[in-house]
């Protein structure tokens, strides 16, 4: 008897990562048409205004994401290290005939078109470090192995930097949480922690004051370990790296920062209050969110973002408008329904068959991640302003494009992870 040749599977999409995906980016469109609403444009497809212009990314993002749900999960894999090459070679591009916008010189502009790489580049880094990370043979304990995953994460970065895009540049440390997945050591983690505090306390303290309490540190510290020349010495080495690394943070501070860098860490930091500088975009956004009240004003009553008080309410801030208008319970409701789609995205990457989906996956969670913290901590005054925006919700068309493609390759490899597992009990 003829056994009948098995048919191909049609993909299977998980479709709460797609349900999730379209209730941001349509609630994001009317954060968008509500923070820049004009009485003489009421029509949501006016191109001449913010909302208008996004309703167009929207399509055009939808219609790639479509495709990308077409095209063989194989191809992602094989062409990863030429995406990342030519992000990398756009970034570059920038630097030379690059166009400064608000002063950062970013975008690359062609006819009306204009388009930031530093935001094509994250997906293009999460594909690379995906294929090298899960190549034959790859031991991610191997130092050569860490070097190169570090390198392929961390150019982006520093490109990025001589752009005068601080933001964009900080969310490739993202990669740290996908590294650490992989094997990265945990110290690391917290050596990554401890430089975070140290240079903290470095921009709150005099230099001279924490040098002598690290020195007062380490004279304790040698009273409670094994007092031989191997371990007096390590202590003596560490605590000398903590004053280089503190008096390096000052110079940094005061010599390599430009002066609105400056002035926005001295206002998170409590070290100045500037009202009407520094300190104005925080101070309005924390009294429109802390207008809304439990519940919020309602839909286009916020009085904070109609009467144009918050800066940058369509993009950087645009959380001031959810906070305004749909209030506390609202606020935490898109930060429960985020949190979802951040857990379904890890969930659906620990599940992969292939290493390369699983990295992949971690890449996506980890840079919406930054992303959303690094964002709505910007709007409660609790993280430096650093113009980040927030995925699927801030309006931006090469962010809205970047964050679908970013996503959109994730729920296809997914797809295919679905028929494996089904044809394995067939």
């Amino acid at each position: 008897m003829i056994q009948q040749q098995q048919q191909p599977k049609p993909a299977s999409i998980d479709w709460l990562t797609l349900v999730l995906y379209f209730v941001f980016v349509l609630g994001g469109l009317l954060c968008i048409y509500a923070s820049v609403y004009k009485e003489d444009h009421p029509m949501i497809y006016d191109t001449s205004m913010n909302y208008g212009k996004q309703l167009i990314w929207i399509g055009l993002s939808l219609f790639i994401g479509v495709l990308i749900l077409f095209v063989d999960e194989k191809f992602f894999y094989a062409f990863a290290y030429p995406i990342y090459g030519i992000t990398l070679f756009l970034l570059v591009a920038v630097l030379l005939a690059g166009t400064t916008v608000k002063g950062s010189s970013s975008w690359i502009e062609i006819g009306g078109f204009r388009m930031q790489p530093a935001e094509f580049a994250k997906f293009g880094a999460a594909l690379a470090l995906a294929k090298y990370l899960s190549g034959f043979n790859i031991k991610f304990k191997e130092r050569k192995t860490q070097i190169i995953a570090f390198t392929i994460s961390f150019l982006p970065l520093f490109i990025i930097l001589f752009q005068n895009e601080t933001g964009s540049a900080l969310v490739f440390g993202s990669f740290i949480f996908v590294l650490y997945r992989e094997g990265l050591p945990g110290w690391i983690l917290f050596l990554g922690f401890a430089v975070i505090v140290l240079s903290i306390l470095a921009l709150l303290v005099p230099a001279l004051y924490l040098c002598i309490a690290i020195a007062v540190l380490a004279a304790l510290f040698t009273l409670v370990i094994r007092r031989n020349r191997q371990n007096i010495l390590t202590v003596i080495g560490v605590a000398a790296i903590m004053m280089i690394y503190v008096n390096s943070v000052d110079y940094v501070f005061e010599n390599v920062l430009q002066a609105h860098q400056k002035s926005r860490i001295n206002v998170l930091l409590g070290k100045e209050v500037d009202l009407k500088g520094a300190g104005y975009n925080v101070m309005q956004s924390k009294i429109a969110i802390g207008s809304g009240g439990f519940f919020g004003k309602g839909f286009l009553e916020g009085t904070q973002n109609k009467f144009r008080f918050v800066p940058e309410q369509s993009t950087d801030f645009i959380f001031c408008t959810i906070g305004e208008e749909y209030g506390f319970a609202g606020s935490l409701l898109f930060i429960a329904l985020y949190m979802l789609l951040l857990w379904r995205i890890v969930y659906l990457a620990e599940r992969q068959r292939y290493k390369f989906n699983r990295i992949y996956g971690y890449s996506v969670a980890s840079i919406l991640f930054f992303h959303f913290l690094i964002n709505i901590g910007m709007t409660l005054g609790l993280m430096p302003v650093i113009g980040i925006p927030l995925p699927f919700i801030s309006y931006g068309g090469s962010s809205l494009l970047s964050f679908t493609i970013l996503l959109f390759i994730f729920i296809r490899l997914d797809a295919n992870k679905v028929n494996e597992l089904r044809g394995a009990f067939d």
